[in-house]
């Protein structure tokens, strides 16, 4: 008899990469995750041996340094890192997926063999910036442009914010390498042209503006504001033709998405996996909590949201193809849906555990301030709202296939 399909591991190879991940994360990740959260210090020496895994090119062509896998991949890593350091794995997923992924299917044969093997590796850190102070989710409405010049190189001027990976370091060292998106003129229909710019640290006007501190969650890894005046950008940095950008930050964000909803799922186990230890092994009034039907509902609503979530990332990771946009409805239900559902599991945790469960050592409190920013970044649930609404109101709705 035939082993059952298993939608999270469909391969061998995803099942030999999940335990890879699975052991690093038990010896190396998990010991150091308390202590970086408390410290809101991003462990950039345990990030570059994600490099030496493999895990920082997962999805680049294996001619240019990556490990040349698919979507289901990303959301593997993203998962079993999440299980354990939620802020640790938003670091990687603003390098891996946003910068790395974005330039190797949107960049030229020149730029990915000069730029690719570097981050891949882990010697250089990349970033993505898009947000702005007064531009969230309005991405068309972004302040920040570039402006040609008569030598065929670009002068950049702006201001990015909330940039994961913006500062590497404590002294506000920026990103070796940002993929940034600006406005460089209208359409015939008034509509902002956007063209991608490929930044490198040490090019005149490109800097680090202000590390951004306190944070409620993801306190290890590092956010900052970056600023750009004046920055040349020669030719060969310019990723595609001028204002065609939409359509590289449109397939890039369904892959974002696929990798958010994916840490959801590792936040909810753990949570999921806690409560269930707590409930068999706390006594009140003479047996175990797990016999009270409040902390049953608990546990039972967790386990069969937790499912739901874990079908839903996978099935949607394996119908999308990384070269490609128009799965937009599945990246956006499944982040609209698992985002706040492990924010209730991990609320949930933090009920069943009671005091024990507001303080650091049973590590549900931090998940559960983590969980809050997968509501907020890659897209807020009330875009994601909006975005399904708007898709199903189209022609031809797949509601009833």
């Amino acid at each position: 008899m035939s082993a059952p399909f298993d939608i999270a591991n469909p391969t061998q190879e995803h099942r030999m990469l999940r335990d890879m991940i699975r052991n690093f994360v038990s010896e190396e990740v998990e010991p150091q995750a308390h202590e970086h959260d408390r410290l809101e210090k991003f462990n950039s020496s345990l990030f570059r041996k994600l490099g030496e895994l493999g895990l920082l090119g997962i999805t680049v062509q294996e001619e240019f340094g990556g490990t040349g896998m698919d979507s289901t991949a990303v959301a593997i890593v993203n998962e079993e890192l999440s299980y354990s350091d939620p802020g640790f794995c938003l670091a990687y997923l603003a390098h891996a997926q946003l910068m790395v992924n974005n330039l190797a299917y949107n960049g030229s044969t020149e730029q990915k063999a000069r730029i690719l093997p570097k981050v891949c590796s882990g010697e250089w850190i990349g970033c993505m910036g898009m947000s702005e102070a007064g531009q969230g989710t309005d991405v068309l409405g972004m302040a920040t442009s570039a402006k040609p010049s008569e030598n065929g190189s670009w002068v950049l001027n702006g201001r990015k914010m909330w940039i994961t990976n913006g500062a590497i370091d404590d002294e506000g060292t920026p990103a070796d390498v940002c993929m940034v998106y600006a406005r460089t003129g209208e359409d015939e229909n008034g509509r902002p042209q956007i063209t991608t710019f490929i930044v490198e640290n040490g090019m005149d006007g490109y800097s680090v503006g202000q590390k951004i501190m306190d944070k409620l969650g993801m306190r290890a890894s590092s956010t900052a504001e970056l600023v750009f005046e004046d920055v040349i950008i020669p030719a060969k940095n310019v990723v595609g033709s001028p204002g065609e950008s939409m359509i590289h930050m449109m397939r890039n964000l369904e892959i974002e998405r696929i990798a958010l909803a994916a840490m959801a799922v590792g936040i909810s186990r753990r949570c999921l996996s806690i409560m269930n230890s707590y409930a068999s092994e706390r006594e009140a009034f003479g047996k175990k909590i797990r016999e009270f039907g409040q902390v049953q509902r608990h546990i039972g609503e967790s386990w069969a949201e937790y499912r739901a979530m874990r079908a839903y990332v996978y099935d949607t990771a394996i119908n999308t193809d990384l070269g490609t946009s128009g799965n937009r409805l599945d990246s956006d239900g499944v982040k609209l849906y698992s985002t706040t559902a492990a924010k209730n599991i991990a609320d949930r945790a933090i009920q069943v555990l009671g005091g024990y469960g507001y303080v650091g050592e049973y590590v549900v409190e931090r998940l559960w301030r983590d969980a809050k920013l997968l509501e907020i970044g890659g897209g807020t649930i009330e875009s994601h709202q909006k975005n399904i609404a708007r898709d199903l109101g189209r022609g031809g709705s797949p509601i009833d296939e």
